[in-house]
């Protein structure tokens, strides 16, 4: 069978227990309770959002400030797709974790070309106090809310532990925007649960990286809703034009090649890339992104492993053109338990064949859509990866087809809309409290004082005098 002639084979079931074939669940349903984005709201209202255009972002009228354990230039993902859309219809505020270092403290602001004020603050080294490294840092916070007039704004939390120096701020909303299960990741700080216990107290809203999460946090506040990763549609599909340069240092990697792009760390399953690449040494793959948090010396090293390092999110359509299957090489712990790559739509989108480990959500909705295959092991990898196009060319239109009807469905500009206008909703509702309360704390007008009724008794005569004695 030629290259041009292999079809692209179906995809069983994954993930599907017998009890649930038994139940009489068929995939479909179970999928589209995922895809749904489902929250507190009734299924016929979010059913019919689903059908509708994407709505457009509520103007809430106020700055949003965001705490975040991320840097805004590592490396492009959920924060960034939703700030940078938030930016465009109010000022944008993304306060990083700070640096430790030589020389004074200071408080660095600067704007990126999206609009969004990146803060980074800057503390001496040789700080051992959790409560001064706080106090610090909720002086910095205060001299940037009077620096830039900082009035009236929504704080949006990535990180629990920014709680410690912001609980005396007065916002209009709270929302914790839970994209991971933090507590969970290497070198998580002990603090961090009950952090997150208190920042479940307090905010107004919270959304969910994935349904996966979403399940897990649900019970613990009356309104989270899951808002899966989504997609700039049109930014990958860039990768579909035959036209594309292969950039210099992916040029003289051989075909056929498998490509991954991601932090590199370990939610990444350095055993399973070794495996797979001793099992086919004709293979090629190609690895981009950062290495963090394990040791460089522990990545395997063979003649067809490619590192290229870190890429920037415009460059990414270019290496992706030219793999020619796409791998979401997760580890199975407890870093990925909740995990919603990012990444899974965007290779999609680029008309990359997908071979994925057993994420929950990449298993649903896309392994039970026949999106992207499921493979746990070398031998599973290796056999999924051959049938989509490591071995012969696959052009499955059918295949793409289905694709391009699953992520018609989501975009980026979609789920910040959704999410625009559930703050909205809080901050107007909050304004209408402030109002009515500093209604009622107003003094009554001045009015003329009336007699008593012994004076008014007094000058109306002896008959009054001894009614008003009785």
């Amino acid at each position: 069978m030629s290259r041009n002639q292999k079809k692209y084979l179906p995809l069983e079931r994954a993930g599907e227990t017998s009890t649930q074939r038994s139940a009489g669940r068929s995939t479909m349903d179970e999928v589209g309770n995922v895809i749904s984005l489902q929250t507190r709201t009734t299924a016929q209202t979010r059913a019919a959002q689903a059908n509708a255009a994407a709505p457009s972002a509520q103007n809430f009228e106020a700055d949003l400030v965001c705490l975040s354990h991320l840097r805004w230039d590592f490396v492009y993902q959920r924060p960034q797709h939703l700030l940078s859309r938030c930016a465009k219809q109010r000022r944008v505020f993304f306060v990083e974790e700070p640096i430790f270092g030589q020389g004074p403290s200071r408080l660095d602001v600067s704007q990126r070309e999206d609009g969004v004020y990146v803060v980074v603050p800057h503390l001496p080294e040789g700080l051992s106090s959790e409560v001064a490294v706080e106090a610090i840092q909720q002086a910095m916070i205060d001299r940037l809310f009077a620096e830039h007039q900082i009035r009236d704004y929504v704080l949006w939390y990535y990180t629990p532990m920014a709680l410690g120096w912001t609980r005396h701020l007065k916002p209009l909303a709270t929302v914790y925007d839970c994209m991971d299960e933090l507590s969970a990741f290497k070198n998580a700080p002990r603090a961090l649960r009950e952090r997150e216990a208190e920042l479940f107290r307090r905010a107004d809203l919270v959304f969910t990286g994935g349904q996966s999460l979403y399940e897990a946090k649900r019970d613990q506040h009356a309104n989270v809703y899951a808002f899966p990763s989504s997609i700039d549609r049109a930014h990958f599909a860039q990768a579909r034009d035959s036209r594309i340069q292969d950039p210099a240092d992916q040029a003289g990697i051989p075909h056929p090649r498998m490509g991954f792009f991601g932090v590199v760390d370990e939610r990444f399953d350095i055993e399973l890339l070794d495996a797979i690449s001793e099992a086919r040494p004709d293979w090629h793959f190609v690895i981009i992104g950062p290495v963090v948090k394990i040791n460089d010396a522990d990545l395997p090293r063979r003649a067809n492993i490619h590192y290229l390092g870190s890429k920037s999110y415009k460059e990414l359509p270019m290496y992706l053109a030219g793999w020619d299957v796409a791998a979401l090489l997760f580890a199975r712990n407890d870093s990925t338990r909740f995990i919603s790559p990012t990444k899974t739509p965007e290779y999609l989108a680029a008309g990359r064949p997908v071979v994925s480990t057993s994420i929950r959500d990449v298993v649903r909705p896309y392994g039970k859509l026949g999106l992207v295959r499921i493979a746990d092991d070398a031998a599973e990898f290796v056999k999924a990866a051959a049938e989509i196009g490591m071995d012969e060319r696959v052009d499955d239109a059918a295949w793409l087809a289905r694709t391009d009807e699953f992520l018609a469905k989501i975009s980026w500009d979609r789920t910040w809309g959704e999410m625009a206008e559930l703050i909205g909703e809080v901050a107007a509702s909050r304004r209408a409290t402030i109002a009515a309360s500093a209604q009622q704390s107003k003094p009554a007008p001045a009015t003329t004082k009336q007699p008593s009724v012994t004076a008014r008794a007094a000058t109306a005569g002896s008959s009054s005098s001894a009614t008003a004695a009785d």
